[in-house]
């Protein structure tokens, strides 16, 4: 069993059942997502999907850290990151059988996209059938403009930085 908390400072947190800190992770993306807002896992807990305050999703892959948590360096691998909404994600789901995520924002809409590529499906009240085995057009939802993004395994976490010294204006420069 784990427990994963999500939290404003876009830290996730994995503990045990005894409520010993696990992982605390950071996400690779460059555009920072926000504070989280929403989790949820797949039914076999290989998928890690986090919602954010800024209308991010981002996919985290978590299967080769719980099988074997004890080894500190399995890391866990952050696959996807991508624009879901322009406003808070209240929920978000995932749909194993059909390879969908589902998600639910503040603005009042649920959106579906494909949960290996992020790519949009459609939303909740549209005129037209949602078509799940068409992942080659890439279209988006009106009020979002960028594409997902495929993490590298390369990338690296996203570090904090502390400011040592306050900017002061140089003259002489």
């Amino acid at each position: 069993p784990l427990l994963a908390s999500a939290h404003e400072s876009s830290c996730i947190r994995l503990w045990s059942i005894q409520g010993n800190l696990m992982k605390e992770l950071l996400p690779f993306s460059e555009h920072p997502s926000g504070p989280l807002t929403a989790l949820c896992t797949d039914t076999f807990t290989k998928i890690l999907l986090t919602g954010s305050k800024k209308g991010h999703i981002i996919c985290w892959n978590i299967a080769s850290f719980l099988e074997d948590a004890q080894n500190k360096k399995k890391e866990i691998k952050e696959e996807l990151c991508w624009r879901a909404h322009a406003t808070k994600v209240v929920d978000l789901f995932i749909e194993e059988e059909k390879n969908v995520v589902v998600t639910a924002s503040i603005d009042g809409s649920v959106r579906l996209w494909h949960a290996m590529t992020g790519y949009y499906f459609g939303y909740f009240g549209q005129a037209r059938k949602f078509e799940l085995s068409d992942t080659s057009r890439l279209i988006l939802p009106s009020d979002v403009n960028n594409f997902p993004a495929i993490i590298k395994a390369e990338s690296k976490h996203m570090e904090k930085k502390k400011v040592k010294y306050p900017l002061m204006l140089d003259r002489d420069k």
